[in-house]
């Protein structure tokens, strides 16, 4: 009798040692959604820190913008850019010190204002490298990525309370979690889990700002010192005619013209900053894709190009005191014979207004808004380059580059992410403002610093009072050094959700947003959101409970700069 009790007990025990525990492949300390640059620093500090951690991404390449065409990211001051995010820029320097990674020209010919001599990083580069960086970075941490998955977003998070305790796919997977990142840049998670945010721009009355809301005319705003005249770079040459036939209203707008005037200055609306493609571009023969006209180009999408053009009185290059004084882009030099190309002038890459439904969309409407982006861009850039109604001096320099094809997955040479600039922004206990930038209001709890610019593209193109065509949306305020973020910015309201981090839909209005949205600074919120994460873990508190001054000590000790000394 003895024996046979013994024998079902070790059974019993076999059973248990060998049997793998239900879901303990798919149970992590940390989850973090999004395989962003954000999403990435975070879960390296997450394993650095001896946590189990899950990184989820939506597609088939890591590093949104940063491995998407971004290769030069707006800084500013590079001195407060610490931790993992400045290690990655060590290690693309590192990566460029290889000549064997020059493959499309000397290393000694390439030369670029970001990149001084005598610095420890390097901040422009290929999209390649940075994939290539990222990915070699990871494979030193323990961590767990998978992609092509998405979150269900009609019920995909099941909270206990206010805390996450499990998400799901649309695929059906299932992963648990302690903690959770939203490292998105549309804030998916965030949204679904029930916590408050908004989209669009404040008036400037809510939080006490001038730079916020509808910019409905080009007075100058003072900051410290500097004059920021809004929404009159990347506008148009006066006297643009916006209807279809030239001087009859009654003919209707041309495309992507909304009816009416830009708005009362200063008040709120739901308008995006647009959107582009940061396209590699490459002029070397070998690797580069003649640009092709889209199959559903469509020529009137154009005419406001051509007429911005036609309006010129005298030379287009005399119109444009500012940039690339002919074509219509910032054609930044990046290594290999390669750029990192933006949106400049009145008509250029950003697709103007055609951005406002995607924070919100399904995927399925978001994939066509990434679509139709890329077709009018493809169409765009196909124009510049070989319509007879472009400038010949415009098409022959246009016409010297094209997409590479060394550098994504599609076989025409176009990336997939879309540059993001805005979505969703959380409204947590603390917003950072216009305010904070200025330094006007010093917040208490620093987890990084911010050093660009308060920055908007343009939001929408109108008719003005005189009858032509305008754009309404640019702000360039610069002339402020670095200030702290907050750390309240990043986790929201106890009582919606208390197990959740987000360090790219931060807490700041839309102009605040402006100046804190670079990817840098993504990298540095990412780092900070996974060290307060494993805090939280490891003390078995609340997100919003955590000691600030242990999760400061950890920051400073891992290199992350909280305070600016000029």
């Amino acid at each position: 009798m003895i024996l046979q009790k013994n024998i079902l007990l070790l059974f019993i025990f076999s059973f248990f040692l060998y049997v793998p525990k239900i879901n303990s492949q798919n149970e992590y300390d940390i989850v973090i959604y999004g395989g962003t640059s954000a999403g990435i620093s975070a879960a390296i500090q997450a394993s650095r820190m001896g946590k189990s951690v899950l990184l989820i991404e939506t597609s088939r390449r890591i590093g949104g913008l940063t491995t998407g065409g971004l290769g030069a990211t707006d800084i500013g001051n590079k001195q407060v850019i610490g931790g993992i995010s400045r290690e990655f820029y060590q290690n693309i320097k590192k990566y460029y010190d290889n000549p064997g990674n020059w493959k499309w020209q000397e290393k000694e010919d390439y030369s670029q204002s970001r990149n001084q001599s005598g610095e420890d990083a390097m901040w422009t580069f290929e999209p390649s490298a940075a994939l290539n960086v990222y990915k070699e970075m990871m494979d030193k941490e323990s961590i767990e990525l998978v992609y092509e998955e998405r979150l269900n977003r009609k019920n995909g998070v099941k909270k206990e309370g206010a805390k996450i305790v499990e998400i799901e796919m649309e695929s059906g997977k299932l992963y648990k979690g302690k903690m959770f990142i939203d490292a998105t840049y549309e804030g998916d998670l965030m949204a679904v889990a029930g916590v408050s945010y908004t989209v669009g721009r404040e008036p400037n009355k809510q939080y006490g700002e001038t730079l916020n809301g509808i910019q409905a005319n080009d007075i100058g705003i003072t900051i410290r010192g500097t004059v920021s005249k809004n929404s009159v770079h990347h506008n148009f040459i006066d006297g643009v005619d916006p209807y279809i036939v030239k001087g009859n209203p009654s003919s209707g707008l041309l495309p992507f013209i909304v009816k009416g005037g830009p708005g009362i200055d200063g008040s709120g609306d739901k308008g995006i900053q647009a959107y582009c493609f940061r396209m590699t571009l490459t002029d070397a023969p070998e690797n580069r894709i003649p640009f092709q006209k889209p199959g559903n180009y469509n020529e009137l999408d154009y005419e406001l190009l051509f007429r911005n053009y036609e309006a010129a009185d005298g030379p287009i290059e005399k119109m444009y005191p500012y940039g690339d004084p002919l074509v219509p882009w910032i054609n930044s030099k990046m290594p290999n014979r390669k750029t990192d190309t933006n949106n400049q002038k009145g008509f250029s890459t950003d697709f103007i207004g055609q951005n406002w439904d995607y924070p919100e969309a399904s995927y399925e409407e978001r994939e066509k808004i990434i679509e139709r982006h890329r077709s009018y861009q493809q169409g765009l850039m196909w124009t510049l380059a070989y319509h007879p109604r472009i400038p010949k001096k415009v098409r022959d320099e246009v016409s010297k580059w094209g997409t590479c094809k060394d550098e994504y997955e599609r076989e025409d040479g176009w990336q997939q992410q879309l540059y993001v600039r805005e979505a969703r922004r959380m409204i947590s206990d603390y917003v950072m403002t216009q305010k904070n930038c200025e330094g006007i209001e010093i917040v208490d709890d620093p987890i990084g610093m911010a050093a660009y610019g308060m920055d908007s593209h343009q939001v929408k193109r109108y008719v003005d009072a005189n009858g032509f065509v305008q754009n309404e949306g640019n702000v360039e305020a610069h002339g402020f050094p670095p200030y702290p973020i907050s750390y309240k910015s990043i986790v929201p309201h106890k009582n919606e959700c208390s197990n959740l981090l987000i360090p790219v839909c931060v807490s700041a209005s839309h102009i605040a947003f402006g100046s804190i949205r670079m990817e840098p600074v993504f990298m540095v919120l990412g780092q900070s959101a996974a060290s307060a994460a494993s805090l939280s873990i490891d003390n078995n508190v609340e997100v919003q409970n955590i000691n600030y001054l242990t999760l400061k000590n950890l920051l400073l000790k891992d290199k992350q700069v909280l305070k600016h000394i000029p």
